[in-house]
């Protein structure tokens, strides 16, 4: 036993890595170990096949001695080669629900495990089987992680690798390089892409990403816990709000990124009214944060044109085929925009002819107008059309949609603002509604109307004169309208609150000729006999 070194005595760093089926965990397991090897560690990485309810799971398992070889004085490190419970010092897991599962199998540990994952979700079966919206809370479940776990470094990394047109294994390369647990220098970690050979620039870009990320969010929690002893925690992550700005910036311009900062600073200031000691620990704003920017940024052709010609696309439809980079890959978008795709980008009055004229030709029995378009997005031509497309951003302030639907914003949240300074609780049930507002066309339409008959007939209304009795009444009717598309239940809900239920909506009815020799509707077939009681 001269030649070996006791866990004991000098214990390895472990580390255990989750990943879905796909997403590169191989890769990411084989470049952390050979980042140690390359900085001059001994290290021993091992899989563990595995089940999901998604695309499968493999978990990775990595020992990596804290010191360097040539320290050792030529003695051996032991290993282990599956993965202790509770004794996991940094776990990496691309999915937030994963993540969750393995805190469940007890494999972190309150004292000693620092957790970096991503906050991306990818739904399991039994989510997806929900009329409504039947995924899990992303806030119960990071809640349920930082109680088993000594830190968490929780990003959006799916994200980042979109942005950065690479998988996602290089961006928690990137991630695991900045949260300090392994002593290696941040050149090794590159230098181990770089010797991989293989779609090094854009794996460079996301490592990149993740690594400035991580790195600012450590320097920005030490200079807070420098300057304050104690004291709440920010209401909001910074992290959160600085994805939601982004977003705003890419989809239209600083203009309207400062419009969703003056919209959140009013749900704010209500919130300190009515919660000054943050008791709350200010949730109607960390909601606000999130459903804002989604409604603001609503899909149009503008929008789906600048996605479909994103570089991260493109890298994933590759991806997808298993192409090489030698292989040409034509990509064939369809498309098939109607009136209202057309006149949300139209003046107002422009766009109520071109609606009027459409509903004129439904209402004589012809289907609604659509331009069926076949676009090859790999074609100059075809790239050309989207860029043009995507180019009308400036257009769309000034078209139809954008007035409308900047106009329900404001009625939303001004109902959240006053139910917030009226009854915290009201307020924060209002900001839930938000998930209301999902999807495109009439399921969009359908949650906005939902939104609309919740603020109209239960958060205004004078028959609850108790606001708490109205928050209430705001939880079951959104809830009931999340779990039931058809609405059943949402009017059911409505009516036990004493709100009137929605409208019947009209529904044409068309009348066709009946062909040449068909029978009438009350004919019998031919040989069929019909027996009366």
């Amino acid at each position: 036993m001269n030649d070996t070194i006791s866990r004991s005595s000098s214990g390895p760093i472990t580390v255990l890595v989750c990943a879905l089926g796909g997403e590169g965990g191989g890769v990411l397991s084989e470049w952390l170990y050979d980042a140690a090897v390359r900085a001059g560690h001994s290290a021993q990485s091992t899989s563990v096949p595995g089940v999901a309810q998604r695309t499968g799971a493999t978990t990775y398992y990595l020992e990596i001695h804290p010191q360097p070889a040539a320290a050792t004085g030529g003695r051996r490190p032991v290993f282990s080669l599956n993965p202790v419970p509770g004794a996991i010092d940094l776990m990496v897991s691309s999915e937030l629900l994963e993540t969750v599962r393995q805190v469940g199998a007890g494999m972190t540990s309150a004292q000693r495990t620092l957790v970096v994952s991503s906050t991306a979700r990818a739904l399991t079966v039994a989510e997806k089987m929900q009329m409504g919206d039947g995924r899990a809370d992303d806030a119960a479940l990071v809640a349920t992680l930082q109680k088993h776990c000594r830190a968490a470094e929780l990003l959006d990394l799916s994200t980042m690798a979109r942005n950065a047109g690479t998988a996602i294994s290089a961006v928690l390369f990137g991630a695991i390089a900045a949260s300090g647990v392994l002593p290696f220098a941040r050149s090794v970690f590159e230098d181990t892409i770089r010797a991989s050979g293989k779609g090094v620039e854009p794996s460079l870009r996301g490592f990149a990403l993740a690594f400035d990320a991580v790195a600012a969010r450590r320097a920005q929690r030490a200079v807070i816990e420098a300057a304050m002893s104690s004291g709440p925690a920010p209401a909001v992550p910074s992290d959160l709000r600085t994805l939601a700005r982004a977003r705003l910036l890419d989809y239209q311009d600083a203009a309207y990124v400062r419009l969703y900062d003056d919209r959140l600073a009013r749900i704010e200031a209500a919130e300190r009214a009515a919660d000054p000691q943050t008791q709350q620990g200010g949730a109607v704003a960390a909601e606000m944060t999130r459903w804002l920017a989604l409604w603001m940024a609503f899909d149009d052709i503008v929008r789906v044109a600048t996605l479909k010609l994103r570089a991260s696309r493109a890298a994933r439809v590759r991806g997808e085929v298993a192409a090489r980079d030698d292989e040409i890959v034509k990509v064939f978008d369809h498309f098939k925009p109607g009136v209202p795709e057309f006149a949300a980008l139209l003046p107002a009055g422009l766009a109520r002819r071109l609606t009027a004229w459409d509903e004129a030709r439904r209402a004589r029995g012809s289907e609604p107008w659509a331009l069926p378009l076949r676009v090859g997005t790999h074609t100059v031509s075809g790239a050309l059309a989207l860029r043009f497309v995507g180019a009308l951003k400036g257009q769309r302030r000034r078209g139809s949609r954008f007035a409308v639907e900047q106009a329900l914003i404001e009625r939303w949240l001004a109902a959240v603002e006053q139910g917030t300074r009226e009854h915290w609780a009201l307020g924060h049930e209002l900001a839930l509604c938000g998930r209301l507002i999902k999807g495109y066309g009439s399921t969009n339409d359908r949650g906005k109307h939902h939104l609309l008959h919740i603020i109209d007939h239960l958060a205004l209304a004078a028959h609850l004169p108790d606001p708490a009795a109205r928050a209430e009444a705001v939880r079951a009717a959104r809830t009931a309208a999340l779990a039931d598309d058809a609405g059943k239940a949402f009017d059911q809900a409505l009516v036990a609150n004493g709100a009137p239920a929605r409208p019947l909506a009209a529904q044409p009815i068309r009348w066709h000729r009946r062909a040449a020799g068909m029978p009438a509707l009350n004919t019998p077939a031919p040989g069929v006999n019909r027996a009366h009681p």
